[in-house]
């Protein structure tokens, strides 16, 4: 039996793909009542046109996840380590679906999950995904990374689904901060866009900022091939070009005056930590300042981008 902890789209996405594929899955929601709804109309919140099939079970207790082999947390990155605390058994293996730098502690995903459970073998799953392609069964593709080889197999093999493939590495650094440094460009660029300042600067914003990614994630231990691929240059395709992207919608807004949409945004988050990261290690980051100054509102948006954009493009 699989776990999903987080009923958010992605927590309840993974759970309908790995059922439709023959799993039995536990999803978890932190608000009781929701997931009792959801147990009764087969309908969440935040996917509200997909029907759960009956392999899912909704569940608002923590207990019932004791049983899972297998743990997917898909929860915000921020409230990762305080969500740990509700769930009262570690599993045998821990996967987190987040993206993102804890901003307390400026560590990844998988080193909360090691520190919270140090008997579990914790490891990573990002790449060019949104909830909803996954829930309509269309075929997308992720990194997954676990620093356990035979571990990461047997994973692959037991999350891998018709529509969802996954690729296994042993590079988990590239794939926490592949998926989470790729954010803060989305933020840049919906700036770009909704400030007018058209799609040549989107490109540069995009070209610049992978190269800021790699920059700090190799500083890290990150593996070059690793940022090339799903988790890094395929998510920030992804990301960095639809509104649907949390992040690519924050900026956008940001880009056109307009209120900040409610929703969470991990790229936010990890602007900030970021910069925490790579300033003991002397490795400048103009892309993820301006991004920080700008939902900071230090600055403006056609400022800071025209500014970074020229001075980038001198350094190439």
């Amino acid at each position: 039996m699989i776990g999903v902890a987080g009923a958010g789209a992605f927590g309840t996405a993974l759970a309908v793909t790995l059922a439709r594929a023959g799993r039995d899955v536990r999803l978890w929601g932190r608000d009781a009542a929701v997931m009792a709804a959801a147990d009764r109309t087969r309908h969440l919140p935040r996917l509200p046109d997909v029907t759960l099939p009956e392999a899912v079970r909704p569940t608002g207790a923590a207990d019932d996840l004791a049983a899972c082999e297998t743990l997917i947390l898909a929860i915000p990155m921020q409230r990762l380590a305080e969500a740990l605390g509700d769930l009262t058994s570690a599993p045998r293996h821990a996967v987190a679906a987040c993206k993102g730098v804890d901003l307390a502690r400026l560590r990844g995903p998988t080193a909360i999950l090691r520190e919270a459970w140090p008997g579990t073998v914790p490891a990573i799953l990002s790449g060019p995904s949104f909830a909803a392609d996954i829930a309509r069964g269309l075929p997308t593709a992720l990194s997954l990374g676990c620093g356990d080889p035979d571990a990461g197999r047997a994973l692959q093999a037991r999350l891998s689904t018709p529509t969802l493939r996954l690729y296994c590495t042993t590079d988990v650094t590239g794939v926490e901060l592949g998926g989470a440094l790729k954010n803060v460009v989305a933020i840049a660029c919906g700036a770009a866009i909704g400030a007018g300042l058209g799609e040549s600067a989107r490109a540069a914003l995009m070209t610049r900022g992978m190269a800021e990614i790699m920059r700090l994630a190799e500083a890290m231990g990150a593996r070059r091939e690793t940022l090339m691929g799903l988790s890094g240059l395929g998510d920030l395709a992804l990301t960095c070009a639809s509104p649907a992207s949390r992040n690519f919608a924050l900026g956008l807004a940001l880009g056109r005056g307009e209120a900040a949409p409610e929703a969470t945004t991990e790229g936010t988050a990890t602007a900030t930590a970021a910069l925490g990261l790579a300033r003991p290690r002397g490795i400048d980051l103009p892309v993820t300042r301006a991004v920080d100054d700008l939902v900071a509102a230090r600055t403006n948006v056609e400022d800071a981008i025209r500014t970074l954009l020229d001075r980038d493009l001198k350094d190439e």
